[in-house]
């Protein structure tokens, strides 16, 4: 199947694929594996809910799959490779996408636009309103997505265009690896979050004794021998393209919901935005995981209709 580009969408309008009264077209590239369900999906459907069109882009033009231990929980726990008994989740119940999340999941496989999606190559900017990155740790897909050319080039032109741009977890990291003809990150200058790396550090601990033979299934990097523990983390990478450490905002410990926050457990909800974390620069919007991804899909949404006409 060749490579669509967005023109190639236009003919799709009478059969409802763009919507005549869509507030926003957005796009949103995944890569071809391993993306989070959580961040991509809750992500969709509420800008969806909210009148917004998401155009989806792939590296080939072919749909995407999600890590699908993110989805199912499945292989996180010391007996996954027990026929049986790798149905039973502890960790993996913990750590993978809740019923909100893998329901949201089950509904974009459905739309149009995630089963046809476009080409990374052919991805013009200026068709687009805004820009919203997901994230996802798992090595063997997401560093196609984090280290392409393609990504950051077109993330580069957003941030040129003034458009509002979202970016979760490890798109951020994304985010700060496009960089001005100065050399300089989109982020520098600009106040962000993204996965902590106590949140990160966290994760990788546990799979250290449930996914032990895998145990840097939570590290996309991992650090070279004299480099401090943490150095490759998504929030320290990030951190070094910010024209200030200080900008890398975290959950300050006098937020009442600090504990909640801070849990690496507690996820945020169609009507409970509590235990999320989301930060806004102007037309930027940041968040950490995917338990802020009901809250940042919402502000996204509020920055895109801010602006509409």
């Amino acid at each position: 199947m060749p490579c669509r580009s967005l023109s190639t969408l236009e003919p799709r309008v009478a059969e409802g694929f763009l919507s005549k009264v869509t507030m926003s077209l957005i796009l949103l590239p995944i890569p071809s594996r391993d993306f989070d369900p959580s961040e991509v999906a809750v992500s969709w459907k509420v800008l969806t809910q909210r009148g917004h069109q998401v155009v989806f882009a792939t590296p080939d033009g072919k749909a995407g799959t999600c890590d699908p231990i993110m989805l199912s929980g499945i292989g996180l726990d010391l007996w996954s490779g027990i026929p049986v008994l790798r149905n039973i989740r502890v960790l993996g119940l913990l750590l993978s996408a809740n019923a909100d999340a893998r329901n949201a999941y089950a509904e974009m496989l459905r739309d149009p636009a995630f089963k046809s999606p476009i080409c990374w190559d052919q991805i013009a900017s200026g068709g687009f309103d805004g820009l919203l990155l997901g994230g996802g740790h798992r090595a063997r897909g997401m560093r196609e997505y984090l280290e392409s050319i393609v990504l950051q080039r077109v993330t580069t032109e957003f941030f040129a265009d003034e458009k509002p741009v979202a970016a979760i977890c490890h798109g951020v990291l994304l985010a700060a690896r496009s960089k001005w003809v100065d050399g300089r990150s989109v982020l520098h200058g600009r106040k962000t979050t993204a996965l902590p790396w106590a949140l990160e550090r966290k994760g990788s601990a546990l799979a250290h004794v449930g996914r032990f033979w895998d145990r840097n299934y939570y590290r996309t990097y991992t650090e070279a021998a004299g480099q401090p523990a943490g150095y490759m983390s998504v929030q320290q990478e990030v951190t070094r393209a910010l024209a200030d450490p200080a900008d890398f905002i975290d959950v300050p410990e006098n937020d009442m919901d600090f504990k909640s926050k801070t849990s690496g457990t507690a996820r945020d909800t169609a009507t409970n935005d509590r235990p999320a974390f989301v930060v806004r620069d102007e037309n930027y919007v940041s968040a950490r995981w995917p338990g802020d991804t009901h809250s940042f899909a919402r502000t996204f949404a509020e920055v895109l209709e801010a602006r509409a006409p």
